[in-house]
């Protein structure tokens, strides 16, 4: 009989992993695969910038039908780090001068699937689930405490 509670040590895994699935998803569309790496489409920065009630902000133009305006790596809370650790969230400090949201965040610390050995992974997960996790893992490098940021993105008209 299982403990009231109990949760399988590979479930623990998954869902740790599925934290960031959505973000991720996102960006897989956003991110381009080639021989170097990952690159983002990105052409220019956005033309407008944006009032928060923390401080300006200016995005990137992403350039995918329909064209998309990113706000990449915009802070939500004070990173978690020393005695701000398993604390509730902090409001971010504010700032004056327009910051650029031009670059993803690191993503918070997560251990991912072992999918190292091919044949043993194709016994645990199914041949697309497995393509998936292969082009998720690299977007999954960076990987830090300091991983409190939100990559919005916005629908632009192209008038």
């Amino acid at each position: 009989m299982r403990a009231p509670g109990y949760v399988p040590r590979h479930l623990d895994t998954v869902v740790v992993f599925v934290a960031s699935l959505f973000s991720a998803v996102i960006l897989m569309v956003l991110v381009q695969m080639d021989g170097t790496g990952a690159s983002l489409l990105v052409h220019k920065y956005s033309t407008r910038v944006v009032r928060t009630k923390y401080g300006p902000l200016r995005g990137v133009m992403i350039h995918i039908h329909p064209p998309v305006e990113a706000f990449l790596g915009v802070p939500y809370a004070t990173p978690p780090v020393g005695s701000l650790r398993y604390m509730p969230p902090v409001t971010p400090s504010m700032w004056k001068n327009t910051r650029l949201a031009d670059r993803f965040s690191a993503v918070c610390p997560q251990r991912p699937p072992d999918i190292g050995n091919r044949t043993e992974a194709l016994f645990e997960y199914p041949r697309g689930r497995l393509l998936y996790l292969e082009k998720l893992l690299p977007l999954l490098a960076n990987q830090s405490e300091d991983c409190l940021y939100l990559n919005v993105y916005v629908p632009r008209n192209s008038k």
